[in-house]
């Protein structure tokens, strides 16, 4: 949805009632002396030429002013013409700049935690001073939150993998000026729904949003919407995880909190419809694929051709816990996955993209190249070979109409 009309206020001419009166006077030039005359006069009195001495006759006495009654032509009806003044709705607009980065762990039973603890128990020890500052100037930060918040719950059984987090560990995100997460993932419910409601609270209690999950069905289908440079931009998320049926993750209901899935599309389809009439600009964060792929599915195409159609903006994926490459769908661009940010101890590959919107529109789409090495994370820079190394590699995941720049810039094929 582009920029909507806005509205246009004028202001228009003004009436004035005048009332006028008519004064008759019987005074003329023959009725003045030269004393008087003057006086009158735009003259000094002594430029006045002198008369033969002769005595003045007495004038004559005034006549009484006579006020002519008028009757309804005392009120008259002017309009007057205001100089025209315009007093519009002027929308500056400025380019507003998103940051999305990929899986974060808080978990402190995992590797990367652990190490965190022999460093200090701090954020700064987990990413790079240019990560940290990225995340922390960029207008709206969004990241994939992996697990719950939460000291309540039983882990989902059966399941591998489960994460629960202490909630004070939000304050990293605080620190990283994180503005936005997703909890459509397969992670949010490992602990039931205690544990969920429990992440709900603390990331409101650290007015940090988060979309794709919430206390009812309602909660979860709703966009989040931020008011930045004159635009309305919208946030919307689902997970198409888990595919075998019935998934550890719960859905919510009408009563009962979860995510919001998108195997099946079409509740997810009608949130990025809603979100698109109601923004200028919308974002489709998927939880998707299969892990430790690099190359995306038919299947996340197929996904992402839907969303496009309903109004998507651009799409940004997370779950397969490593890169993969971009495409375009029409002129929307697809991030099929961003891989991991600081999740485990495994030496990955990861990045950050970063989207530039002004006027409703995407104006640039930044790939930022970061590797995920002995639980920290750091960004690589032009001349660093892993930096191009990185690239070329997603260049090779990507569809054949996306270009992606030496510096990072990815933009369609002409």
């Amino acid at each position: 949805m582009r920029i909507k009309d806005r509205p246009r206020r004028i202001g228009g001419a003004f009436i004035i009632t005048a009332y006028m009166t008519l004064i008759l006077s019987g005074c003329g030039i023959d009725d003045l002396s030269l004393d008087e005359l003057a006086k009158k006069s735009t003259f000094k009195k002594e430029t006045v030429e002198e008369l033969p001495s002769e005595p003045e006759p007495e004038p004559a006495p005034a006549p009484a002013p006579v006020m002519e009654d008028i009757g309804d032509k005392a009120m008259v009806e002017v309009e007057i013409p205001e100089e025209e003044t315009v007093s519009e709705d002027v929308i500056e607009y400025e380019p507003v700049k998103i940051l999305f980065a990929g899986d974060m762990n808080f978990d402190r039973r995992y590797a990367n935690m652990n190490a965190l603890a022999g460093r200090g128990g701090e954020i700064t020890e987990a990413l790079d001073e240019d990560i940290i500052t990225a995340m922390q100037e960029a207008d709206i930060t969004m990241i994939n939150n992996e697990f719950p918040y939460s000291d309540r719950g039983t882990p989902t059984a059966g399941k591998k993998f489960t994460f629960r987090a202490d909630p004070s560990t939000v304050r990293y995100l605080t620190y990283l000026g994180v503005d936005i997460v997703g909890l459509a993932n397969n992670h949010a419910y490992d602990h039931g729904p205690d544990a969920l409601l429990d992440t709900f609270d603390t990331l409101d209690d650290a007015e940090i949003r988060y979309v794709g999950a919430g206390h009812d069905l309602e909660e979860a289908m709703t966009p989040q919407y931020f008011e930045a440079g004159g635009m309305t931009i919208a946030f919307t998320a689902a997970t198409q995880i888990e595919r075998s049926l019935p998934p550890d993750t719960k859905e919510a209901t009408e009563t009962e909190p979860g995510v919001l899935r998108t195997l099946d599309p079409e509740k997810y389809l009608e949130v990025i419809r809603e979100a698109d009439e109601n923004a200028d600009f919308t974002i489709a964060f998927v939880h998707w694929g299969t892990e430790n792929e690099h190359m995306y599915e038919a299947s996340q195409k197929e996904l992402a051709e839907k969303y496009v159609e309903a109004g998507a903006d651009l799409i940004i994926g997370a779950h397969p816990h490593v890169l993969q490459g971009f495409g375009y769908i029409e002129d929307v661009p697809v991030v099929y996955s961003m891989g991991n940010f600081w999740f485990n101890s495994k030496t990955l590959d990861s990045c950050m993209i970063e989207a530039t919107v002004n006027e409703g529109e995407l104006t640039e789409l930044k790939f930022i190249p970061c590797v995920q090495k002995g639980c920290f994370t750091s960004m690589k820079h032009e001349g660093d070979p892993e930096f191009d190394r990185i690239i070329s590699d997603e260049i090779k995941r990507s569809a054949d109409n996306v270009e992606v720049s030496d510096d990072g810039i990815i933009t369609k094929k002409p």
